[in-house]
């Protein structure tokens, strides 16, 4: 296990709460994920960071508050960020939309395809690691 020291400096821990939807009119700040994973001056994710260290990209869902899976930040074969929670399973995976042109930066707003649904999440928070 990678200790703080083990990060590039572009590393961030990123907070996305789920947003107002349906089911949660008033969105939920105790569904949604923890990212670890690098960000570019702009607040993008930055591929070639990413590339360099690829198994410390970490992704942590939660549900209620509690630990629903943990995974890494992947790209599928055409090349979009996924939370990719089991190596051998391609089923498993949650694509951020359209994330190579997000800009990971608190207010903003991304979305992620989970359980077959697009939910959106506000980012709450970036933080450096260190």
């Amino acid at each position: 296990m990678p200790t703080l020291a083990d990060y590039p400096e572009t590393f961030r821990h990123i907070r996305l709460e789920l947003a107002r939807e349906r089911d949660h009119p008033e969105g939920s700040h105790h569904d949604g994920y923890d990212l670890v994973v690098p960000l570019a001056e702009d607040g993008r994710l930055d591929p070639d960071e990413w590339r360099k260290a690829q198994g410390k990209c970490r992704v942590r869902r939660f549900d209620d508050d509690l630990t629903d899976a943990v995974g890494l930040l992947a790209r599928d074969a055409a090349g979009h960020w996924v939370f990719d929670y089991d190596r051998d399973l391609d089923g498993d995976d949650e694509i951020g939309f359209r994330f190579e042109f997000e800009r990971f930066v608190p207010g903003e707003y991304v979305s992620v395809v989970h359980g077959g649904a697009e939910h959106t999440y506000r980012v709450a928070f970036v933080r450096p690691l260190r």
